[in-house]
């Protein structure tokens, strides 16, 4: 494959030339790989309904925010119990049906949850979006892994990273836009890109779960192995700390006295960033070593959420921002290759799907604990956040030597 990676690195064959830097950068790929990025920026472009689901409620529905509060809970445990089923699903039926289905499931969810206007409907509707509007994720990671060699796979998962980011960036002007004209033209975009992510999928990626030479294992399996699982603690942790930035950041922004819109200022910092800086240094990360980045980007992380308790205005919450996020970039393209070099092949989507639970654990207790914080004071939260960011990044480093004997065979 001309232009691509030797080990960890990518060398251009072609001296110079804008042509064998694109190659470099975004060349020796699969079709399959292509239409799977495609279909999740399409995907994220449509996805408006979770952005603004708290507004939607009080505002189109006429709850109360402690029930608004309750009903997005229940989307919570939803999600929580979503990524272990869907990393299931992705070993048992396959990796296609199990992101066609969960898209296709999503879709009818959304124009379910758009028309519902009882209660029990709602958080009807709102458990099975919780189930299944991520269960695409599993599945998904678990096709970067059988698709890409090793070497290529932080390369890979960098690029879904920056087409999710630039689809969702896109997707929060254009709903917030959109909901001034009525939300249910937010409900109906969404299930329809779902549907066309679900459709590409099926349509134009074969299915790529390897053979099962056994039935023993499951997720007993992923639990015996205890370099996992001390990830996922790890990745707990993190997710803990990043998840603040849509948790309590924005209630200690305007806690300080500012307007609604310092919040919204400051976070677009972030996706601006990402689409610029990702695309730059992908290539240059890719050829590092994936532990020692991510804990230095947790590390970044930590720092700057940790600043946050120093500033008091929009333009200094911009710049911790843009801390964090430099951080963000450096972890986003390797988390997916790690737990693939941990995964056998047989349990790949199991392996994501646990990690994936991580994340959604995180989201739930971000809000529970991030707010006791903050009711302590905001040097308190941020102090300890960014303490919990650096313990995140120690604990990456001290795994990382294991990480590292479980991928040289690879």
């Amino acid at each position: 494959m001309e232009g691509v990676a030797k080990g960890w690195g990518v060398t251009s064959t072609a001296a110079g030339g804008k042509a064998s830097l694109l190659q470099a950068r975004v060349g020796g790929f699969p079709r399959a790989f292509w239409v799977l990025l495609g279909g999740t920026f399409v995907n994220r472009l449509g996805t408006m309904v979770e952005p603004f689901i708290g507004v939607y409620l009080t505002q189109s529905r006429g709850m109360s925010l402690a029930a608004t509060g309750a009903v997005m809970a229940v989307l919570g445990v939803g999600s929580l119990m979503s990524q272990l089923v869907a990393g299931w699903l992705a070993d048992h039926l396959g990796r296609r049906a199990t992101l066609s289905g969960g898209m296709v499931a999503t879709a009818a969810t959304m124009i379910f949850l758009g028309y519902s206007t009882s209660l029990p409907a709602i958080i009807g509707a709102m458990a099975v979006l919780g189930l299944v509007v991520d269960a695409y994720r599993p599945a998904s990671q678990a096709l970067v892994a059988d698709l890409i060699p090793p070497h290529d796979r932080p390369r890979a998962f960098g690029l879904l990273f920056w087409a999710i980011n630039l689809g969702f960036a896109v997707a929060m002007i254009a709903g917030g836009w959109l909901a001034q004209g009525g939300f249910l033209w937010l409900f109906w975009i969404d299930a329809v890109t779902s549907v066309i992510f679900g459709y590409l999928v099926w349509r134009a990626v074969p299915e790529t779960r390897p053979e099962r030479t056994h039935e023993a294992g499951g997720f007993r399996e992923v639990l015996r192995d205890r370099l996992m699982i001390v990830y996922v603690l790890i990745t707990f942790l993190y997710t803990f700390v990043y998840l603040q930035a849509y948790t309590t950041l924005p209630l200690a922004i305007t806690g300080r006295g500012l307007p609604t819109s310092a919040y919204g200022l400051a976070i677009c910092v972030n996706g601006v960033l990402i689409v610029i800086v990702q695309p730059l240094v992908g290539n240059w990360l890719a050829a590092r070593d994936p532990s020692t980045v991510m804990a230095a980007g947790m590390a970044i992380v930590g720092a700057g959420f940790a600043l946050t308790a120093l500033v008091s205005t929009t333009a200094g919450y911009a710049m911790t921002v843009a801390v964090w996020t430099l951080g963000e970039v450096a972890t986003a393209g390797m988390a997916g290759a790690v737990v693939a070099t941990l995964a056998p092949a047989h349990l790949r989507g199991r392996y994501s799907g646990l990690y994936g639970f991580a994340w959604s654990a995180g989201g739930l207790l971000a809000p529970l604990v991030g707010t006791r914080l903050l009711a302590a004071g905001q040097v308190t939260l941020w102090t300890t956040v960014g303490a919990l960011g650096l313990l995140a990044a120690l604990g990456q480093l001290a795994v990382a030597p294991a990480i590292r004997r479980r991928s040289a065979p690879a």
